[in-house]
């Protein structure tokens, strides 16, 4: 685990550190065209990654007895501060929403609390992988959009953020084949326990959150995270859907129900 996070440190401070006053364009500001739908798209984003307060001090106490483990959530925090910061800073910036009603939308976020959605570092491992992957596809997309409409500011912004958060699923991956090698069956069934109780940070903590996705654009659809996130990891952990499914028929006999909908479509 301290080799896994030394590699990704390393690449993270030569490569892939950014500057939220220098490497984003703001001096393009001006031609970004604003939109209700595009504020209610970056609002959402913005509001799951204001929760990091409760992700970090949830993530330390569970990992603070693993040296490597224990840094890369203190790295990741540093990372994801960032990542709400630069949100914040293109609503106001843009006039798309003024101080006084940002402060209003951040005092509802904080009126709720996040909590660990598994009790173990191992299956926070497998859900730190498959969750770092569908906020990247989600934020790639949001990047992919806005290079369309020609919005230099939010283009940049999703092309840093989509990347750390790449980063970051590679190395949860990285963590669940350490868990892998030390216990194959243990870990396959943690990561079929994950699947079937999969969820994103802000769905029961966002009002509305799954409706807010479909009509802002902000989500990602069942089938995408399916093809482009899970089936993708599973090749790189070196295990299949056969072996998954067997686990997930282990979850089932034992009263256990799989909920998500990319499971229902593994299992066609």
């Amino acid at each position: 685990m301290y080799r896994a996070y030394l590699e990704f440190f390393e690449v993270a401070e030569t490569k892939r550190r950014w500057n939220i006053f220098n490497d984003v364009p703001w001096e393009a500001l001006e031609s970004s065209v604003g939109s209700e739908q595009k504020a209610a798209c970056v609002e959402i984003f913005c509001a799951e990654e204001l929760y990091l307060p409760d992700y970090s001090a949830g993530g330390v106490e569970l990992t603070r007895s693993m040296f490597g483990a224990a840094w890369f959530q203190a790295c990741w925090s540093y990372e994801e501060s960032k990542h709400g910061l630069v949100l914040r800073e293109y609503l106001t910036r843009s006039g798309l929403r003024s101080q006084a009603e940002y402060a209003v939308f951040e005092e509802r976020v904080f009126s709720k609390a996040w909590s660990l959605p598994f009790g173990t570092c191992r299956q926070m491992a497998c859900y730190g992988a498959l969750q770092e992957a569908a906020t990247f596809l989600a934020y790639k997309a949001q990047k992919d959009k806005a290079a369309s409409e020609g919005d230099k500011v939010l283009e940049a912004i999703f092309f840093l953020l989509s990347r750390d958060e790449a980063a970051h699923a590679g190395f949860y991956r990285a963590a669940v084949e350490l868990e892998l090698d030390e216990d194959r069956r243990g870990t396959l069934a943690d990561l079929a326990f994950v699947i079937a109780n999969f969820k994103m940070p802000g769905d029961g903590l966002i009002p509305d959150y799954q409706e807010r996705l479909r009509t802002t654009g902000a989500g990602i659809s069942a089938r995408t995270f399916l093809e482009r996130a899970l089936l993708p990891m599973l090749r790189t952990l070196g295990t299949s859907r056969a072996e998954l499914k067997a686990a997930m028929a282990q979850l089932s006999a034992a009263g256990v129900t799989a909920v998500a909908a990319p499971v229902l479509a593994l299992a066609k």
